[in-house]
């Protein structure tokens, strides 16, 4: 079984930054692939991005270019920095994991069955 912890939300104002952190324990020799996503008010869970074992990463158009997600693989810790933030970044992010072979676009919340609890971003204007 794996289990992620996220961290590292708080708030900030527009153009600045912030890194999450999402600790993955337990089974943590599986092959996964990484992804982070956000959830806010009244809208569906969106994907931002995500990263395979060979740390190849994907992003959102709305992000690309002002976030960045890496990996820790001795500290099995994924990371999300984000830059330039605006108000419209304001949700909760989630990291969250699926098998590596799994097929389908990363991007889909369904496809991945483990997640964290979610830590809030706040970006005031």
């Amino acid at each position: 079984q794996v289990q992620l912890v996220e961290s590292g939300g708080g708030s900030v104002q527009a153009g600045g930054s912030l890194r999450l952190s999402c600790v993955v324990s337990g089974d943590t020799y599986r092959r996964l692939y990484m992804g982070w996503f956000r959830q806010r008010p009244e809208t569906a869970r969106e994907g931002i991005g995500g990263i395979d074992e060979d740390d190849q990463t994907s992003y959102a158009d709305s992000v690309k270019g002002r976030f960045a997600i890496s990996k820790d693989s001795r500290t099995n810790t994924l990371y999300l920095q984000m830059n330039s933030l605006k108000p419209e970044d304001t949700a909760i992010y989630f990291c969250a994991a699926r098998p590596a072979w799994a097929d389908g676009p990363w991007s889909t919340p369904s496809d991945y069955p483990i997640w964290g609890q979610g830590t809030q971003v706040t970006v005031s204007s």
